[in-house]
């Protein structure tokens, strides 16, 4: 029989791994921070956990990720409510910027993003690549690139390439059309 002070133990050994990791978890891995070394016993307080959670906070969850990994973060609904408080951002926005070109317009062409974004690309790519949020193919004397599974863990994307890219436009498009909506409205007052 498994004592309770041990179950305790492996309860904030779990808690501790999905608070501090920052990105999805493999079920492996907790097992091997839970000190268990069984998945079922893990999977038992994994549920209690998302339990507790669920009820003890309003703005943080866990949640299993299609790939069966497991994640601890903030709701959605409450990230533009703590961007002033959060630490530094994990990218530059310019860096942030040229990610969000790749993964809209991917597979692109090194040469294609230096024409859009300007020689400061090679830095961009350089540390996207060290983060794993992108991957490139050689093709010839051209390097491909597309974005990573990692890209789409961290950033909570669920799908495909091509519907990423749908939900990418139908955003750009909205933006669009508020901006362009806001100099019809004041001409239609003067």
């Amino acid at each position: 029989m498994v004592k309770i002070e041990d179950m305790n133990e492996a309860t904030a050994r779990i808690e501790a791994a999905l608070y501090s990791a920052g990105r999805p978890l493999r079920i492996e891995d907790i097992v091997r921070a839970s000190g268990t070394e069984s998945r079922t016993k893990t999977l038992e307080l994994l549920e209690s956990i998302m339990k507790k959670t669920k009820s003890a906070f309003k703005a943080l969850e866990i949640v299993i990720l299609p790939d069966g990994s497991y994640v601890m973060q903030l709701k959605p609904e409450y990230s533009a409510t703590v961007k002033r408080y959060a630490s530094k951002p994990v990218l530059p926005n310019a860096t942030l910027k040229t990610l969000s070109y790749i993964a809209y317009m991917q597979p692109i062409s090194s040469k294609q993003l230096v024409e859009t974004r300007g020689s400061g690309v090679y830095a961009h790519l350089k540390e996207l690549r060290q983060l794993d949020y992108i991957s490139h193919q050689n093709v010839g004397r051209l390097k491909i690139y597309t974005t990573t599974e990692k890209f789409q863990k961290y950033f909570g994307i669920q799908g495909d390439v091509e519907d990423l890219k749908q939900r990418l436009f139908s955003k750009v498009r909205k933006t669009a059309n508020r901006q362009t909506a806001t100099p019809q409205i004041a001409t239609e007052v003067n």
